[in-house]
């Protein structure tokens, strides 16, 4: 298979900062109806973990519906840099982890994306030992690594922490780790992983008590079963771990994206338009599909992997306290506050997952929405409509929330950093532009003078 190979960065940097010249914006004009079928790239959360997994693999390993995100960029440079020979052809990464090189990530690397941390799990189980920074990613509040570090030491890793790096090794003459019985304090879904891919390769069997249950934990633990690992209860909150000698060559499909099929679903119901997904898993929009109901959409399961929405003429106000799976996810709070800004009635929202997750309130605020927070709680009081204004988002989600806002906003929006929207979302304004939607991805100094092209056309909501 011809495909394009990866190589380290000379910099490692996955994306160097562009000069305030070149920097790109994205200009949303407001008020237009969408209509059509949106396709669901592969998981982001999923992919991430998924490749950091075939570090778990001495054979080749093929993974296919990989979105092309600068977040997977980075998870290819850092598997790279760490000697694993890596080809991409369009979604489909070809990976070897036969030979590697070097067991400390570079830093650089792994300040930018914090799934990063995830290769300390398979490299400790399969060399017994590995160096890997303090990780970085969005800035949406503290996601300390205790959790892993713990359930690492359990399963007979030493472990310390030295100038931002972590250090794990495991004694003894095979350097194997040995099966344990963890309990996780909190059902974190990084350590969840990260312990399940570790215990693959231990002595024995663990069992790791209030897992996570997010459907990223099933498919990380259905690829390693598919390359011979033997693990039950993933998806539960209980997961069982019997540790083999070695795993086999696979070929394994990432699942659809829930997050970005909640964002089209929003997208329909904000821009009060009927509008289809797929391939989608609706399980796993389960909490999501309540929600929508809940406030007057109808969403219709057309076939196993096709879901429709169709939108209510005035939305209804509604709370969401987020919660781990299967509550609802941390990952659509923002997404869901733009569309109740434009709700009927008072809505409240309390964020119990991160503590910096409700920034995005003041720059709705600018857009007309009448939000007040008060510690982890917003409540939203819906308005007639939203006025298209310049924003900044501060991470992944508030992007694509106020992409979403500016899809109703009277006016243009104009959203600044695409970085973090580049971070989690495979081509989101080339798809919003096939179901109808008027927005330009343009250069910062060429913004304030591009205007709509004609051939789009326009058809308004009001």
């Amino acid at each position: 298979m011809e495909g394009k190979a990866i190589t380290p960065a000379p910099n490692a940097s996955t994306k160097s900062a562009s000069p305030e010249s070149d920097r790109e914006v994205l200009k949303i004009w407001g008020g237009h109806s969408l209509k059509g079928q949106v396709k669901i790239s592969g998981a982001k959360n999923s992919a991430l973990v998924v490749m950091a997994g075939t570090l778990l693999c001495p054979d080749d390993c093929r993974l296919r519906n990989v979105p092309s995100l600068v977040d997977i960029a980075g998870m290819a440079q850092i598997l790279a840099a760490v000697g694993v020979k890596i080809e991409q052809n369009g979604d489909v990464l070809d990976i070897n982890a036969r030979n590697i090189l070097d067991t400390q990530a570079p830093y650089e690397l792994v300040s930018q994306l914090r799934a990063s941390f995830f290769i300390i799990g398979p490299l400790l189980a399969r060399l017994g030992f590995a160096k890997v920074p303090l990780p970085g990613g969005c800035a949406i509040g503290a996601r300390p690594v205790e959790l892993h570090v713990r359930g690492l030491q359990a399963l007979g890793a030493e472990v310390h922490i030295d100038h931002g790096t972590v250090h794990a090794y495991v004694k003894g003459p095979n350097r194997r780790l040995k099966g344990a019985k963890i309990y996780l304090d909190y059902p974190s879904v990084g350590a969840t992983e990260t312990l399940m891919m570790a215990a693959t390769l231990a002595d024995g069997e663990t069992i790791i008590e209030n897992a996570a249950q997010e459907p990223e934990v099933v498919d990380l633990a259905n690829f390693c079963c598919a390359m011979g690992a033997k693990i039950q209860g993933a998806g539960t909150n209980t997961i069982v771990i019997s540790g083999v000698r070695q795993l086999h060559s696979v070929d394994y499909p990432i699942i659809p994206d829930r997050i970005e099929a909640g964002t089209f679903l929003i997208a329909g119901a904000i821009a009060r338009s009927e509008i289809s997904l797929a391939p989608v898993i609706p399980d796993h929009l389960t909490a999501v599909i309540a929600k929508l109901q809940a406030i007057g959409a109808k969403i219709i399961v057309e076939a196993p992997d096709i879901v429709r929405i169709v939108p209510a003429y005035r939305h209804g106000a509604t709370d969401i306290e987020t919660l781990p799976y299967p509550g609802f996810p941390t990952d659509m709070q923002a997404l869901f506050m733009a569309l109740l800004t434009l709700s009927e009635g008072d809505s409240l929202i309390k964020e119990t997952v991160f503590e910096n997750r409700l920034r995005h309130v003041a720059e709705l605020n600018r857009m007309g929405a009448d939000i007040r927070v008060k510690g982890n709680v917003a409540v939203v009081r819906g308005v007639a409509r939203l006025s298209g204004a310049p924003v900044m988002p501060t991470d992944l989600r508030a992007s694509a929330a106020l992409v979403l806002a500016g899809l109703a906003a009277d006016g243009v929006t104009t959203i600044n950093s695409l970085q973090h929207l580049d971070r989690g979302y495979e081509q989101l304004e080339v798809k919003l532009q096939k179901l109808g939607a008027k927005l330009l991805r343009v250069k910062a100094s060429e913004a304030a003078n591009a205007e709509l092209p004609v051939e789009i056309g326009r058809s308004g909501l009001h």
